[in-house]
């Protein structure tokens, strides 16, 4: 039976976001380039991050890819929703490069992260939008700890002193 014309087109959505992945995966960056809109839109949702056009997804790429070297997106869940495709991967690497002013710590990162892909009318890439636990990856690399540690109480009580001082004073109130 013949495909119908939305079926074909959510299959080359498909296709071009699993094309962009394998490019991801490769570190082949003419080729993630070759997959997006020349005014595409990339939002980093946990870091208030948005990068526009060509020049801008670049460079976003770039510091990824110098950041992870063996950065690895593994599709974990594909999802169909309107006129958009969604995203569930797991991301794993090495931190071995500068990423965000924080030094290479050489340190592995995996996390879950979700991304959602729109599309121009040539079905290329116009946006992505990633949503990740930040924490999680912030941890992984060695620069956050829980407060609920003993580590994790003295650096907060060390780098937050105020605002310790008004979680102690609210706790005595309450008593």
């Amino acid at each position: 039976m013949p495909l119908q014309a939305d079926e074909i087109l959510v299959q080359a959505r498909l296709n071009r976001v699993r094309e962009h992945i394998e490019c991801e995966n490769r570190h082949d960056l003419p080729g993630i380039m070759n997959t997006v809109a020349p005014d595409a839109q990339y939002d980093d949702v946990p870091w208030l991050e948005k990068s526009t056009g060509h020049d801008g997804v670049r460079a976003y790429y770039t510091q990824l890819l110098k950041s992870l070297p063996d950065l690895q997106v593994e599709v974990r869940h594909w999802h169909v929703a309107g006129d958009t495709i969604v995203v569930e991967t797991t991301i794993r690497g090495t931190h071995l490069g500068a990423w965000r002013g924080l030094p290479a710590t050489g340190r592995r990162v995996e996390f879950p992260l979700c991304g959602i892909f729109t599309f121009d009318e040539d079905e290329r890439i116009a946006g992505e939008r990633i949503y990740y636990d930040r924490a999680t990856v912030l941890r992984q690399l060695g620069v956050f700890h829980e407060p609920e540690t003993m580590f994790g109480g003295i650096v907060t009580a060390a780098m937050h002193p105020v605002t310790m001082a008004r979680a102690v004073v609210t706790t005595l109130r309450r008593r």
